[in-house]
This record gives structure tokens, sequence and C-alpha cells, in this order.
């Protein structure tokens, strides 16, 4: 049964591992100097192996503040793209969106030489990178990690990044967040947030007044680049008072709308470390979070929710690894009288542990988290479960294989499958292949729904099996596909009929750890095929080949001889290399028929040439 765990598998886990590492306080440190420093900027700094980018609070975001509720499709304004994995929507999905003002910031800086140099410069000495920011720095930074973290998917880049968020108001929708943990980086995330902070709140509420919102950003600006000057900002209590309501009214109907139905134009991402001058706790699930920061609010008062912006100095000093192990309150396995215990700490680190018309739905809101925070796992042993059972249907397809591999009539796995009669044989292999699609089918959409752990996609065993899945079943798919002449209706295999499911499982093999071993020649041919979508370029090879014959265009006839002159050479890699399976060897193989139809064609063509010549 599985039971190996992410190291951010679950929210206090990250927040443990924050702090007991310098990240948090090294964090908050270069935020506060590029507040006053480096103004509508950002300063990038090297500290032992680790990389931190921080960008400054103090910024403008033009016409469109962040209560400015401007939301614009990711894809649409993504002209560079630099969010490719970001752009990838199940059917009825409804598009990633992100606020207009806050993207346009980011993209201004993105286009200075400076952030791509500077980020480069560190990538090259750094082993983790940490990009971090406070209030709308902090959203700045949460783009800027989206953006490294797709371009390291690109390039198949083990570095790891973490993006540290203070303050920070909310960036996108609800697909945005969907998006990020579909692409299984939800970990890379922790936004800190101060208990009465209104800032990471504003968005759920309507528009305020312009001019109360300007004279808000105003203070808050000039107190990041000095106390004194904060003074100079007129914010009038009335202001703050009104502020303060209507962002509480509008939380309120968000945070009991309930669980399923609790609906926002913005949506949380990552986890939220909330905290307070008694201490911290961590919660990753959205719901929980939004919920959480109603209550929190709750016991504020307009005063603190303006002034705790300014406070994540003194807050950082109190999360002590002492107090989050302390207050670790979603273990799966400890008694219900320690768990008790453990919600106990963690409203008294929030101070609310006396205020009981707080404390018990707080106390409820913990048990929602720790409650999706553990189903996770347990729905990653059942799928370990699942898939023990479903191993036998895999077994006969091997068994299939090693039979059609041995056949007298010397076709081999895949042609012999293609070519099948109505064999009960056949018929069974064809189910099978059927049973095992819905299975990892299956896989996938619980992936999509965040309901895996972070990790899933990189634990080895789940890497290994998807990949010997692929490299065994595909063919058969790719056999089907062609023998029920879909490629006539719909196009060739590769380009209009490969399922999603096996686009996935390259992806995790590619992101895979390589051991040494894997780097070793080979001795003797492939068991399977190491290009699952070999046979598919052999169907189009085969086309080729066809068209030549009949082709007139030498435009047309180039391009075939160009196509076919790289399939060729791709072929005999593959078979030097022995990464093919001995079936594509077979005399009467597919593969094997091609090559004696390319080398008679060529042949031809030689002759006819220096007949030409001759004459």
């Amino acid at each position: 049964m599985e039971t190996e765990t992410s190291s951010f598998e679950m929210s206090e886990m990250l927040a443990t591992f924050l702090a007991s590492t310098p990240l948090l306080s090294e964090s908050w440190r270069l935020c506060n100097i590029s507040n006053t420093s480096t103004p509508r900027g950002f300063l990038a700094e090297q500290i032992g192996d680790v990389g931190y980018v921080a960008f400054s609070g103090i910024q403008t975001v033009g016409n469109s503040e962040p209560s400015c509720r401007n939301l614009v499709p990711l894809m649409e304004s993504d002209g560079n793209a630099l969010f490719i994995p970001l752009h990838r929507l199940s059917e009825g999905e409804e598009p990633v969106m992100v606020h207009a003002g806050l993207l346009q910031l980011f993209l201004s800086m993105h286009k200075s030489t400076s952030l791509q140099s500077q980020m480069l410069a560190l990538m090259k000495k750094s082993k983790p990178i940490v990009i971090t920011g406070h209030s709308l720095g902090g959203t700045v930074a949460t783009l800027c990690t989206l953006w490294l973290l797709s371009y390291l998917q690109s390039v198949s880049s083990p570095l790891q990044v973490l993006c540290i968020t203070f303050g920070s108001p909310m960036l996108g929708n609800e697909s945005l967040s969907k998006a990020v943990l579909g692409e299984r980086w939800g970990g890379n995330f922790c936004n800190v947030v101060s208990k009465h902070d209104i800032m990471p709140r504003m968005l759920f509420a309507p528009q305020p007044s312009f001019t109360q919102l300007q004279f808000l950003l105003q203070y808050w600006h000039l107190s990041m680049n000095s106390p004194r000057f904060g003074m100079l900002a007129q914010l009038h209590d009335e202001d703050k008072a009104e502020l303060f309501r209507l962002v509480l009214c509008h939380l309120e109907v968000i945070a009991q709308a309930g669980e399923e139905v609790a609906k926002s134009l913005f949506w949380p991402l990552g986890s939220y470390l909330f905290c307070s001058e008694e201490g911290a706790i961590c919660v990753d699930n959205a719901v929980s979070v939004i919920k959480m920061m109603y209550l929190l609010l709750m016991t504020g008062s307009p005063c603190s929710s303006v002034e705790d912006h300014l406070k994540y100095g003194d807050y950082v000093e109190k999360v002590s690894l002492q107090f989050l192990n302390q207050s670790s309150f979603m273990q799966a396995d400890i008694p219900e009288s320690s768990y008790e215990s453990g919600v106990a700490m963690a409203l008294q680190s929030l101070g609310i542990y006396s205020q009981e018309t707080v404390a018990r739905p707080v106390k409820d809101c913990l048990k929602t988290a720790r409650r999706m925070g553990l189903r996770p796992n347990l729905n990653a042993a059942k799928l370990a479960v699942s898939l023990a059972k479903i191993n036998p249907y895999r077994a006969q397809i091997e068994w299939y294989k090693a039979s059609c591999d041995e056949s007298d009539d010397h076709m081999g796995y895949y042609d012999c499958f293609k070519l099948r009669d109505n064999s009960k044989k056949g018929s069974k292999v064809n189910l099978n292949r059927h049973k095992l699609a819905a299975f990892w089918n299956n896989v996938i959409k619980m992936l999509d729904n965040n309901e895996l752990p972070y990790d899933f996609n990189r634990r080895a065993k789940w890497v290994n099996t998807s990949q010997f899945y692929k490299l065994l079943v595909e063919p058969l798919d790719i056999a089907e596909y062609y023998r029920t002449g879909m490629h006539l209706v719909k196009g060739h295999y590769l380009k209009h009929g490969r399922e999603r499911r096996y686009e996935i499982f390259d992806r995790w093999w590619r992101e895979r750890k390589v051991s040494v071993d894997e780097n070793n020649k080979r001795s003797k041919l492939a068991s399977l095929t190491q290009d699952s979508c070999f046979w598919a370029r052999v169907e189009e090879a085969r086309e080729w080949l066809d068209n030549i014959r009949s082709e007139s265009d030498p435009k047309k006839l180039a391009f075939l001889w160009e196509n076919i002159d790289a399939f060729e050479k791709y072929a005999r890699k593959l078979v030097d290399n022995m990464e093919v399976s001995r079936d594509v060897l077979l005399n009467n193989s597919s593969y094997k028929l091609w090559v004696e139809e390319w080398g008679k064609l060529k042949s031809q063509l030689k002759n006819s040439l220096l007949s030409f010549q001759i004459m």
C-alpha cells in the first residue's frame, strides 16, 4: 500500500519547513529592503546556495488598481507564451483569468533585460530559487514564479522554486488555482497573511471608492518607505470603517455559502500561513482559506485591518519551529484527544481560543482542512490496491505479445493485433486494453481534480508503472486506430488520435530522476519498443512511400523524400541502440516490409538515373 508522502503534501509540512530554515525570515528581510531601496522594482541576491528575487510592495498598476476587479483570459494576454502549461483546458472548463493590471505590471518587468538576466544568473548558481514580494509585489512574485515554473518544465530542469508572498492580494480565478494544482505546483506557493490585513481580502469585495483606495495605497506605500512618511497620507477613520465593512460583508457571503457552492471572482492559490502575535497556522484548502480570512477579520477592527499590512516583520519573528511542531494539528494517525489538543493550540496561536463565537467556526474550518488534507494520500492508497487488481489484465496482454512474437507468421505483436480475426484471444486482449485505459483515465481525472498527492507524478512507483503501461498498450491503441480506418476520418494518430493520458505519461517520464544505469548502452533488444508511438510513425512512413510513387509535384516530392529520409534515420538509430522489441525486426512486420519496399524504390530510382546518364 502507498505510504510515501510528499514534503509539501500537507500545508503544515510546508509551514514547518519554512520555519525550520531561514527562508521565511530572509524573504521578509529582502522584501523590506526592496520596499525602501527599489520601489517599483525588485532586487536579486544570492545567500549561500539559495537565490532570492524580492519584488517591492510599492508598485503602480496604472488605471487598474488592485480592487478594480478586471480579469482577463491569461491565454489571450500571453502573447509571448510565458505560461503555456496554464493554457491547457478540460472540456467545459472556464479559461484561466488573472487580474489585468497586475499581469501587465509583471509583463512590463519581464520585458526589461534586467529581470531576465538576473534570473538567469541566479539559475546558474542556485540550487533552489525563492521568489518573494510584499503587498502588490507578492502578486508580481506569483506571476514570476508561474513564468519560471513554466519555463523550467519546458526544458525539464530539476531546479526547485518556491514563492513566498506577504499580504498579497488575490491574483486570479478558480480556474487558475485548478491549473496550478493540475501542474502539481500547489506546494510551490506559500502566502503569508496576517490576522487582520485587509489587502489579501480586498478583491473578494466589489470596488470601493477610488479615492478611498488611492489614499489607502498612498498610506501603505509611504509607510513602507518610511513610517514617518505614512503620516502624510490623508486616510480618515470613516474611510477605513467603510472599506472594512464592505470587505467583511462580502467575505461573509462567500464563506457561509458552503463547501460545495462557495464561489468568488477571485480564488486562493497555494498554501496560506495565517499569522498573529501568538504564532501561525497553515491551511491549503481554498474554501477553508476563505472561511479563515472571514473569521479572523471578524476579530479585527477598521484600524487593525489597515495597520496589519505593515506588521509582517513582527509576525515573521513569531513563526518558530517549536510553535509549529506544537500546533501541527492535522496528522492522520494521532488519537482524537491529541487532535483536539492540537486544535486548541492552533486557536491559541491565532489569539482566539477564548473567543467562543469565533473559536467554534474556526475549529470546524480546521476540521474541514484536515479532512481535505488527508484525502489525497488515502486516494493514492486506494489506487495502489486497484492497480494490483488490474495487473492480471496487463499480464494477459504481455502473454499475448510473447505468443505473437513467437508465431509462425512472423508478423509480431503490432501487426497480429491490427490484422486479428474474431478469435476469443484477440477479443480478450482488446477488452483488457479498454479496462486498463479506464483505470489510467481515472488516475488522470483524480489528478485534474486535485484528489491525489502533490508529488504523485514524481513517485517512482507510478512513473515506472505508467511508462510500462504506455509502452505495452499504446501500440495496441495505434493498431486499433488504423485497423478501424480512423486515420481516414480524423487524420493520422500522432496529431489526431493520441489520448491525453499518454502525453501526460511522456512528461512524467521526462521529468523523472534518471539513474546512472539508465544511461548504459543496451546489450540486447528491449522487451518493449522504447518509443510507444513507433508504429504510428511506421504507418505515416508507409503512406509517404505510397504517395511518392504517384506524386508529380516537385515541391511535394521533395517534402516526401525529406520525411522518409528522416524516419529512416530515426528508425535505424532505434534499432542500432537496441531500443526496439524483437517484433519490429520480424520478417513480416510492417516496419520490415516498409524497409524492403523503400530499398526497392531506391534501387529503381538509382537504375533510372544510371540509364539517364548513359543516354
